[in-house]
């Protein structure tokens, strides 16, 4: 496994799309910041300029961060199928394959996070004017938000793994994380949308707190849906 993982290492950093996708994100948060930034210069009533609001974006921003989860993960399971057969034929299983792609994408898509996060409250907390614990509000919210994405995640794998079209995922992920709160009233409040939507609320109140439902709610997602991809995977016919 760990000379399949070097191997595809090597590929996933010399893939150009997916360093120039992150240059994009962390450059859209510093325009995001600057424009607010330039906006209360040339109106000092202006009421945005706030790392609260900032960081609202961020937090409000969870079906977008996992759509750049997508392009990540497309980097090692796009089009790449012949790649992953002529691997198997070199006698690498199935369930290397599988976990060995999850793990590099979604550390780089980690990795990513991590400094858009620290990105982000540079920023607020230089540029804009900061409110009371905005910082810590801002860090328990996103630690609210993380099974939640990683979930999206991991649905992202196993779905790329099976050769699903991104149409359809983006679908999926609509229905999911944005109206699945308004469609499935007997589990209403473990449903992702629902949980996403009373998280940033309690963030915009200046109320967020550590919210167990949000680990319940992505931890259920993941593991279903890593079980049940891996399982589909070693199945699956690879032409």
């Amino acid at each position: 496994m760990i000379n399949y993982m070097k191997s595809e290492s090597y590929r996933l950093l010399r893939k150009k799309s997916l360093h120039t996708t992150s240059v994009i994100c962390l450059l859209l948060i510093a325009a995001a910041a600057a424009i607010l930034y330039y906006s209360q210069q040339q109106d000092p009533d202006f009421p945005y300029a706030t790392s609260m609001f900032f960081y609202s974006n961020v937090i409000s921003g969870a079906l977008l961060i996992m759509i750049v989860g997508l392009l990540f993960n497309s980097a090692l399971t796009g089009k790449d199928t012949s790649l992953i057969k002529q691997s198997v034929s070199f006698g690498i299983s199935r369930n290397t394959i599988f976990w060995s792609k999850l793990i590099l994408t979604l550390s780089y898509f980690l990795l990513i996070c991590v400094i858009g996060i620290i990105l982000t409250i540079a920023l607020g907390e230089t540029l804009l004017a900061s409110g009371e614990q905005s910082v810590r509000n801002f860090l328990i919210a996103a630690s609210n938000m993380v099974p939640i994405v990683l979930s999206g995640f991991f649905i992202i794998h196993v779905l790329k793994m099976l050769k699903v079209s991104e149409v359809y995922i983006i679908i999926l992920f609509l229905f999911l994380y944005i109206f699945s709160g308004n469609l499935l009233y007997m589990l209403f409040d473990y449903t992702p949308s629902t949980l996403l939507n009373d998280n940033l609320m309690s963030f915009m109140n200046g109320a967020a707190q550590f919210d167990y439902r949000h680990w319940l709610t992505g931890i259920v997602i993941s593991v279903i849906s890593l079980l049940a991809g891996q399982n589909r995977f070693a199945k699956q016919n690879i032409d």
